[in-house]
Parts: structure tokens; sequence; C-alpha cells
């Protein structure tokens, strides 16, 4: 009996756009997102202003934008990059410290950021999970900006809530908070997953009966919430 031919449909590409005035950080990235046969980096570009013509005219799924560029700043890119049809996934590329222009991006409509020197797994892991429409926030600095903003009165991201944060809290399952408590430190859906070991499907079920339970309109809300609440210990 002859063999059944195998099925050899191309696997779907995350379409990466990478917006970095530095050339040495392009070609890093580009490096790494290479080992994933899953991910291809379509564009390039040097300044803010290239980043939203190369999105304007070939669609990319997601979109890594440095925050300091010529010609146009990320920040300003970000704005532009947001308004596009179809819009891509906007990921701010960051350094440590740069608190205050992260929270600015996510003011702008950034889905989410990244340290620059994290892992090559770590940025693999990002682009699919902003590209799923998951937000993206780096641990190593998730913290510090949700105390920026805290402290500065810009946690209003998101839907309007009334209510002390014991009470938006409290039509939450004991799972929905340990959920809670992981977006509070900027875990992805796939690191929920494996650490409370459930599927990718559960966890993302878990994060939309938060976010409506809670009143918040995004992950970065969610994760603020989480802070308020005493959850973050």
């Amino acid at each position: 009996m002859d063999e059944m031919p195998q099925d050899r449909r191309p696997v779907p590409r995350v379409r990466v756009l990478l917006a970095d005035d530095e050339e040495m950080i392009r070609h890093g990235v580009r490096l790494i997102l290479r080992h994933a046969e899953d991910i291809e980096v379509v564009a390039e570009a040097a300044n803010g202003a290239e980043a939203v013509e190369m999105a304007g005219r070939q669609p990319v799924d997601v979109a890594l934008v440095d925050i300091r560029m010529p010609v146009l700043d990320g920040l300003a890119a970000i704005g532009q990059l947001v308004l596009l049809d179809p819009k891509p996934q906007v990921v701010m590329l960051t350094t440590f410290g740069d608190e205050e222009n992260v929270i600015r991006a996510l003011h702008a409509g950034a889905g989410g950021f990244l340290l620059k020197d994290e892992g090559p797994q770590e940025l693999i892991n990002a682009v699919r999970a902003a590209a799923a429409g998951d937000a993206v926030l780096s641990p190593g600095v998730t913290g510090h900006v949700v105390k920026r903003m805290l402290q500065g009165g810009g946690g209003r991201i998101g839907a309007a809530t009334t209510g002390t944060p014991d009470q938006r809290l409290a039509a939450l399952t004991d799972r929905e908070r340990e959920v809670l408590t992981m977006l509070g430190a900027g875990l992805p859906n796939l690191e929920i997953g494996r650490r409370l070991d459930i599927g990718l499907g559960t966890v993302k079920t878990h994060v939309g009966r938060i976010l409506e339970k809670t009143g918040t309109g995004s992950r970065v809300q969610a994760a603020l919430l989480a802070h308020q609440a005493g959850l973050m210990g």
C-alpha cells in the first residue's frame, strides 16, 4: 500500500516589522527571530516615519518599535501605527529605567513593552504572544512601571471603574486571583498556563473573566489592579 503523502502545508508566519535606529540592534533581533520557523521579519525601519510608511504598504502582525528614534520618535510612530487597517500589535522595545516613556507608549496604544536585553526565547515568545493579542509586559520592569503609574495617577488605562480594589476583586474565584497575580507580575499567557498546568485556552478564558468582573479594560489595567489590591506581596 502506498504511503499517504505527508502534510507539508507551510506554517503560518507572524510578520514582524523592526523599527530601531541602531542597525546592530535590528541585526541582533533579526538573527534571534530567524530561529523561529513561525516568525518572519518582513520589514526594517531606522526611524518612526519609515516604520509607519512600511506598515502602511505591507501589513504586519507585530511591530517592535524603539522609543528613541530620529525623524519621528517611537511614541509618535505608535500613535500612527495603531490607526492603520489592519492594525499591527505594537510592542515597545525599551531599556531598564525608561518607565516614563513606557507609560506614555501604553497610553499611545502600545500593547506592551519588552526590555532590549531579554533572552532570545523571551523575545520569540513575546512576538508570538503579541501576535495572539496577548499583552507583552516584561517582568523585569513591570513592577517599576506599575509603581510609577500608581504614584503619578497614570493608572487610568482602560475602562472607567468604580469601587475599591477589594470590592472589584470580590467576584473573582481563587484561580482567577492566581491568574490576576501573575498578570501583575507581567507574565504572558503561555507562562501562566505552564505555571498553573492549564491550557492556553483556559488561561485566555480566565483573563477574559477577570477583565469583565473587575471592569478593567486591558491586561495592563488588570496588572495595576493586582498591585493596588496588594496581591503582589
